[in-house]
């Protein structure tokens, strides 16, 4: 009779639980198996649902609230907030960004814990000159990276573009992981009997690294020739207004719809013949990282368009599911989405292909059994590191192998 293990639990920090366009984060979580997620930053904020048993907050707040934020994040966990975690018992935390990592270092020494950090984007490429301008968290990342870089028992890097820009950083090679997150193909699936419309698809916030601008004069360039393809575009952000002002001008058929629920996002991945977000490195250096509104769509049978930066050519391949222009070539970004909405055949085999290579090497259910492998990889080591000393995460060699 096989005994069935109970689940360890770990910390997942962000400091802010959690924004509507990091369902990978939340999606990630849930699927654990062996281990028990317990979500906790400084604040809440309008987006993803967590249930109340499984977040922890600092900030919940008033006046009071603000307080505590404030002293966790200049003095790390007080005696009151460590009791609580330390009920939990956690067997490491992984933060999310880089700037979370630094706020989750003193967490992780207090209770004696793996740290794991896992850089998204921009934490490892904004130009260190912006980031010292920037708010106070990404400037105490500055200030701490290399003490983070010594403590940290893991980095995980979203693309081989990360973690070339970590090594280049001054973070140890040999403690950096490349993983891919995944995308739940239950969820990300598409409806055949749903017909295909000439619509062009952007999902993404509406600020400089994600170069809708640039979508837009390609639309113009497509619409001269097919005024009957649509652009539309979902996703909110500080650009919104001066992004709506240059689609009037130049666009014939288009529409705003803001943030929407994942479920939307789907219908529309579901309904659009093409999709598009023309990443670009923004001034203050910021890159996509990899982009898992590709994977997504390429889930869905959406071909795409878009730039060839950052990591985003790892989550398209160009010439099989998608075409990818040099960075602000909006005349042949045009071309390519021209070819997608006429080259049906063309279309085909990238909607095909692309379904294909997310299931190989983008399911999330296979990439959490791996990343479930990296945190029973830290945790050994830590205990191989540490297990004589009275606070251990295990008492013996022989109750950690029987929980991992």
């Amino acid at each position: 009779m096989k005994l069935i293990q109970p689940e360890l639990p770990v910390l997942i920090y962000r400091d802010q639980i959690l924004p509507p366009s990091e369902t990978f984060i939340k999606s990630q979580a849930e699927r654990l198996e062996s281990f028990h997620s317990y979500f906790m930053g400084s604040r809440l904020v309008p987006g993803l649902e967590i249930e109340a048993d499984k977040r922890i907050i600092i900030n919940t707040g008033g006046v009071a609230g603000r307080k505590k934020e404030l002293e966790f994040k200049l003095m790390g966990p007080g005696r009151g907030l460590t009791r609580r975690l330390k009920a939990i018992q956690p067997r490491l935390i992984h933060a999310h960004f880089g700037p979370e990592g630094c706020l989750a270092m003193p967490i992780a020494e207090k209770l004696n814990i793996p740290l794991i950090v896992t850089f998204h984007g921009y934490d490892a490429t904004t130009k260190d000159e912006y980031a010292r301008k920037s708010y106070f968290t990404h400037r105490n990342y500055l200030k701490q990276r290399s003490k983070l870089q010594q403590k940290g028992a893991l980095f995980i890097a979203v693309s081989d573009f990360i973690r070339s820009k970590l090594i280049s950083q001054g973070y140890p090679p040999e403690k950096i992981i490349r993983h891919y997150i995944g995308i739940n193909l239950e969820s990300f699936a598409p409806e055949p009997s749903i017909p295909r419309e000439n619509i062009v698809l952007f999902v993404g916030r509406l600020v400089e690294v994600k170069g809708c601008s640039y979508l837009i004069q390609a639309m113009a360039d497509v619409q001269k020739k097919h005024p009957e393809a649509e652009l539309v575009v979902i996703g909110d952000g500080p650009l919104r207004g001066e992004l709506e002002q240059m689609a009037s001008e130049k666009l014939i058929k288009y529409r705003f719809l803001g943030t929407q629920p994942s479920s939307v996002v789907r219908e529309w991945m579901n309904r659009a013949r093409v999709f598009s977000v023309p990443s670009i490195r923004a001034e203050n250096g910021a890159e996509e990282g990899l982009g898992m509104v590709f994977l997504e769509a390429a889930a869905m049978g959406l071909p795409v368009a878009s730039f060839a930066t950052g990591g985003i050519p790892e989550a398209v391949e160009h010439g099989k599911t998608g075409y990818l222009a040099p960075e602000r070539d909006s005349s042949k970004l045009g071309h390519y989405i021209e070819q997608l909405l006429t080259d049906l055949e063309r279309w085909q085999s990238f909607s095909e292909y692309g379904r294909l290579r997310v299931s190989r090497h983008f399911d999330l259910l296979e990439q959490t059994r791996k990343m479930e492998d990296l945190y029973k990889m830290v945790i050994s080591k830590q205990l191989s590191e540490d297990r004589t000393r009275p606070d251990t995460l295990f008492h013996s060699v022989g109750e950690a192998q029987h929980v991992l």
